[in-house]
């Protein structure tokens, strides 16, 4: 079928991306899905970090691909092999695809998923397949997603059946990254419990999505970090106890004397080195400081080896939230349903899809926390 999707077919590409266009809105053809892939009609995709670095360079991925890894759409048509979904069901996309069978995924760590990872680094679906394909050429898909079009064929191991008809796609897609994320890291990486410190650095739609989180949690002082003072502002609204301009002079002394020595866990989600220096610095002796953020490949940080003895503390990484999405998603969905997880007011505008590049632009700039391409 032809389908109209978001290209891109260089990169990196210089901004602003409205001069460059380093999308272009293309007619694609999209093959039928395979035994066990699903056809979606996308609802809505969110604009993500993610794929602005692979726009700019920062994460390289084979071109052409039709990025959009955070979407919810409806399901047009599965393969001959499923038989847990059926037209008409509403589902969320999941960005790391999994196989089930793997180490990772038999310990109940999907997000590692190792042939996930491998399909999603050479942009085809877990089959192997690449259903895209335009101006003679295959074209990759993203995170064995490609949302930023009106139809796209996955794995049925990258989508979630949701009973969500009463939540707006322009919400809905945000479970798919900016919630599984932020929120996982708090809830399932760092198990915050009810009476600690939090600290959360970097405050776009992930970093504001786990601000939530910890509230949700329980936590009792909640320290937002940011160089933003409009995102401070509204972490304020969403439950901060104290917001921090990140190029304070002393802030970790500061954070410090707040907190009497250090927060309990402290969540670097802006994705870049400083950040995480700044976390760990404000990590209290026995806390654990914790990276969601995608920083480029080439950053690294340094760490006083000793600390990690003479403190017991604890570094970790956290993938997708370290989120089992067939459980974290519909829950997730049943907090916000609750009121425990304002999910909507992560969304800043929807955008059209000849918008996008404009809407990266405001991304690029810190000038959004959620953009969404809305279809439906």
């Amino acid at each position: 079928m032809k389908i109209r999707a978001a290209v891109l077919r260089s990169s990196p590409a210089a901004a602003p991306f409205a001069e460059s266009r380093p999308l272009g809105i293309e007619e694609v053809e999209l093959d039928p899905p395979g035994p066990e892939e699903v056809l979606v009609r996308i609802g809505a995709a969110g604009l993500c970090h993610s794929d602005l670095s692979v726009i700019n360079g920062n994460r390289p991925r084979p071109v052409p691909m039709v990025l959009g890894h955070e979407a919810a759409g409806t399901v047009v048509e599965v393969g001959a092999a499923i038989r847990d979904l059926r037209p008409g069901d509403r589902v969320v996309m999941t960005f790391q695809p999994t196989c089930g069978g793997c180490l990772p995924c038999a310990e109940g760590r999907p997000a590692l998923c190792l042939p996930g990872a491998e399909a999603n680094g050479r942009g085809v679906l877990m089959s192997g397949a690449m259903r895209l394909h335009g101006a003679g050429h295959d074209i990759h898909h993203h995170c064995g997603v490609s949302a930023y079009a009106d139809h796209a064929v996955v794995s049925r191991h990258s989508v979630v059946k949701v009973d969500a008809d009463d939540i707006p796609f322009a919400e809905l897609a945000l479970f798919g990254c900016a919630v599984q994320t932020g929120v996982g890291a708090v809830l399932n990486t760092c198990r915050v419990q009810p009476g600690q410190s939090v600290a959360i650095i970097g405050l776009g739609g992930v970093g504001l999505a786990a601000l939530l989180g910890a509230v949700a949690a329980g936590a009792t002082q909640i320290v937002a970090i940011d160089l933003s003072d409009d995102k401070l502002s509204l972490a304020r609204d969403l439950g901060a106890t104290q917001t921090l301009n990140a190029a304070r002079d002393g802030i970790v002394d500061h954070v410090r004397a707040l907190t009497g020595g250090g927060v309990d866990h402290a969540i670097e989600l802006a994705g870049a080195a400083p950040a995480f220096q700044l976390a760990y610095a404000i990590t209290r002796r026995g806390g654990q400081t914790v990276s969601a953020g995608l920083a480029p490949p080439t950053a690294e940080f340094r760490i006083p080896a000793v600390n990690i003895v003479a403190d017991e503390r604890t570094v970790k990484g956290s993938y997708m939230g370290s989120c089992v999405p067939q459980r974290d998603i519909p829950r997730f969905i049943r907090m916000y349903r609750a009121g425990q997880l304002p999910v909507n007011r992560l969304l800043t505008r929807t955008l059209t899809l000849d918008q996008i590049n404009e809407g990266f632009d405001m991304l690029d700039r810190g000038e959004a926390i959620r953009q969404v391409v809305l279809f439906d």
